[in-house]
C-alpha cells in the first residue's frame, strides 16, 4: 500500500477507535513502527488534531470530522453477510438495531454499488437447524447498561423449571454460543457472578441506578474455570 492510500486509512482507523497504539497500526498496515511515525507526523502536518496520549497510543480530537468513507466491495458483502448471520441470532433488539446502522451506511453508496448489494442479497441465505425457541429482546438494552454501568431488574425462569425468580444484576459481558446469548452479571441474590441466557428473561427494566465498576475481565473469567463457566 503506497502512502497516500495508508494515511487515508489511519486516519479511518484513528476515527474509530478510542486509542490505537503505533504497533497495532504497523502490525495491522503491515509496515514498520519507523514508517507509522512518519506517517503520524504527514498526518499532523496536514492540519489532522491527532493526540499522543503518553504511553497508551493514538487518538483524534473529538469532533473532528473527514470526508464520508468509500466502501470497498469486499468490504460492502461483509457488512451483508453479517446481516443475514445477525437476522438468525433471534434477539429482535440486535436485528432491529443493526438494521437501522444499516439503512444509514447503505444511504452513502452510490446506485452501482445499491445494484451489487441488492443482487448479493438475493443470492445469499443463512439456514439454522436448532428448533429450539431462543428468542429474546433484550441484548440492546444490556449492551448499553454495560457500557454505562446501569443495574438491570430482570425476572429470570430457571432452565427445565417453572421456578422464577426477581433479581437485580449488575451486567459484566455478554457473550454467544449455540445460538443463545448470554449475559454475565453480578447477582445481588447470590452475591456472585451468574450467567442469565436471554431467551430465559421473561422481563426486565434498565434502573436509573448505576454501579461500581468491578473491573470484570472476561478473559480470566473463562480461563479460571471454561468447563463451569460455559454452562448455560
Amino acid at each position: 500500500m503506497s502512502q497516500l492510500p495508508r494515511l487515508i486509512s489511519i486516519l479511518t482507523v484513528l476515527k474509530s477507535k478510542r486509542l490505537i497504539t503505533a504497533t497495532e497500526m504497523a502490525k495491522k498496515f503491515d509496515v514498520s513502527l519507523r514508517t507509522i511515525y512518519r506517517d503520524i507526523r504527514k498526518l499532523e502536518e496536514a492540519g489532522v488534531p491527532v493526540i499522543t496520549v503518553e504511553g497508551r497510543g493514538y487518538s483524534i480530537m473529538d469532533g473532528y470530522t473527514v470526508s464520508p468513507v468509500q466502501f470497498q466491495q469486499e468490504e460492502v458483502n461483509a457488512l451483508i453477510t453479517a446481516e443475514k448471520i445477525i437476522a438468525k441470532t433471534k434477539n429482535k433488539s440486535l436485528i432491529k438495531e443493526f438494521g437501522n446502522a444499516l439503512v444509514k451506511i447503505k444511504s452513502t453508496f452510490k446506485s452501482n454499488m445499491q445494484t451489487k448489494i441488492e443482487l448479493l442479497d438475493a443470492k445469499m441465505h443463512v439456514f439454522s437447524t436448532s428448533k429450539q425457541k431462543l428468542e429474546s429482546n433484550s441484548l440492546s438494552a444490556i449492551q448499553l447498561a454495560i457500557t454505562n454501568f446501569y443495574m438491570i431488574k430482570i425476572k429470570y425462569q430457571k432452565l427445565n423449571s417453572d421456578e422464577q425468580s426477581e433479581r437485580e444484576i449488575e451486567p459484566a459481558a455478554v457473550y454467544s454460543i449455540d445460538d443463545k446469548w448470554i449475559v454475565i452479571a453480578w447477582c445481588h441474590l447470590r452475591n456472585d457472578y451468574r450467567n442469565f441466557r436471554l431467551d430465559r428473561i421473561l422481563d426486565f427494566r434498565v434502573l436509573n441506578r448505576q454501579f461500581e465498576d468491578r473491573k470484570f475481565d472476561l478473559r480470566k473469567y473463562f480461563m479460571d474455570c471454561p468447563d463451569e463457566r460455559m454452562r448455560y
